[in-house]
């Protein structure tokens, strides 16, 4: 009873001490273990994803109605052709060099790994966002290459699937902007294009109808 009257005597300060280590310590723990699992490959990701949502590009009061990225479909389909060469040419050493054939599907085996890698990079550096003012287009690996169109200045978009897109019911999305001089932008591989491009319609509609409420 004594050492429990002791221990309610001792000041809160001192009492909470141990707790005010502790929850610094255990704030530091989780952020070393989040940035230890983070892998390297998803910085290009990042990069674009920050930059555009966390006020270096977005201007203020800009409302974020639409965030999209390719389908994981972009990654096969963008390595096919260089797969189907790489198959083709395994086929030719092996009708005219079948001493060396090992070498050959070695190679062929690591050019496509290294494609499909390259491929999955390309595809975490793209980030497709829709505000109530702009469309814009995130990509690049090494630098991000950023393209914005205020909605009024956008003449139209169109669905534009090419034949592997249409069998997976997959689409692209070309952004066409009313200055000739400009550059067309598109939305790559994208799951529900017509879905997509039905908002990104609406959304031009309303800000040259001058900019009704959301």
């Amino acid at each position: 009873m004594r050492e429990d009257s002791d221990r309610s005597r001792l000041p809160r300060r001192s009492r909470n001490a141990r707790w005010t280590r502790t929850i610094p310590s255990m704030r530091l723990s989780l952020q070393a273990e989040a940035a230890a699992t983070a892998s390297p490959a998803a910085a290009p990701v990042v990069a674009p994803a920050a930059s555009l949502l966390t006020g270096q590009v977005l201007r203020d009061g800009e409302i974020v109605m639409l965030v999209a990225k390719p389908s994981l479909w972009f990654i096969p389909l963008s390595s096919l052709g260089w797969i189907v060469a790489l198959v083709v040419a395994c086929v030719a050493a092996r009708a005219t060099d079948q001493q060396h054939i090992h070498i050959w599907v070695e190679t062929a085996l690591f050019i496509g790994a290294a494609r499909i890698m390259w491929a999955i990079v390309n595809w975490m550096g793209k980030l497709y966002v829709l505000t109530d003012q702009r469309i814009l287009r995130a990509s690049g690996v090494f630098s991000v290459d950023l393209f914005e169109c205020p909605l009024r200045k956008v003449a139209r978009t169109r669905l534009l699937p090419t034949l592997r897109e249409r069998s997976l019911r997959l689409a692209s999305i070309e952004i066409i902007p009313e200055d000739d001089t400009r550059p067309c932008a598109f939305w790559q591989t994208l799951a529900k294009p017509a879905e997509i491009n039905e908002k990104l319609q609406r959304a031009i509609r309303r800000a040259k109808q001058g900019g009704m409420p959301w």
